[in-house]
């Protein structure tokens, strides 16, 4: 597997494309972020094909350049769990409206409804659902990489806000103990925001879950 993470907008958002291998033409974009320009921008550079978005929850800034990829790649799908599909077309429930630059868009073309495997471009994910920062919020495992997307649940050192509408602080903390701190120590997480971490520096350093 091969991540590119491009950083997106005032919100430093981590949207990353992703190819099954070096060589591959197809690819998978994980967020969209909220000016998508540079993200396009690599993936015409490298005459890569998007096969997917994959959307690890609804806010805004991770979902806000889905327009002008639809723009550009009218074919591509677009995939976020069933508990935030509203939020595509919600400005409240987005956050967009906070912004003074109200977004939405096209529902989105797979609905995803429980945790299991899906695949796109070549690159296969577990789905797990962690909702307490959104009520939508998944990761994306892929166990034979050692790799974890997890969007904004899991930071290094932090976790995701709870604060917002559709968050809850005990839910969060519960999802991310019973479904990440699972996993093997060495996983590398790749995080919404901020640098990457691993599983076993997050069990053992990070306040939020002791």
């Amino acid at each position: 597997m091969q991540i590119h993470n491009i950083i997106l907008g005032d919100y430093q958002t981590n949207s990353y494309c992703v190819t099954a291998n070096e060589d591959a033409a197809d690819c998978l974009v994980i967020d969209t972020g909220l000016s998508p320009q540079p993200l396009i921008d690599f993936i015409k550079e490298k005459n890569l094909n998007p096969i997917a978005v994959i959307l690890t929850h609804g806010h805004a800034d991770h979902i806000a350049g889905l327009n002008l990829l639809r723009e550009n790649w009218p074919d591509i799908k677009v995939a976020i769990h069933v508990q935030d599909a509203d939020m595509l077309n919600d400005t409240q429930a987005n956050l967009s409206a906070l912004t003074g630059a109200s977004f939405e868009t096209e529902p989105a073309d797979i609905i995803i409804e429980e945790d299991g495997p899906i695949e796109f471009a070549g690159i296969k994910f577990d789905v797990m659902h962690t909702p307490g920062h959104t009520q939508g919020g998944i990761c994306l495992y892929a166990k034979d990489d050692g790799i974890l997307f997890a969007g904004d649940t899991l930071f290094a050192m932090s976790i995701g806000r709870t604060d917002f509408p559709g968050g809850n602080y005990a839910q969060l903390i519960s999802g991310i103990k019973k479904k990440l701190l699972v996993l093997p120590d060495e996983t590398k997480v790749y995080t919404g925001h901020g640098p990457e971490t691993t599983i076993g520096t997050e069990k053992k350093f990070n306040q939020y879950l002791r």
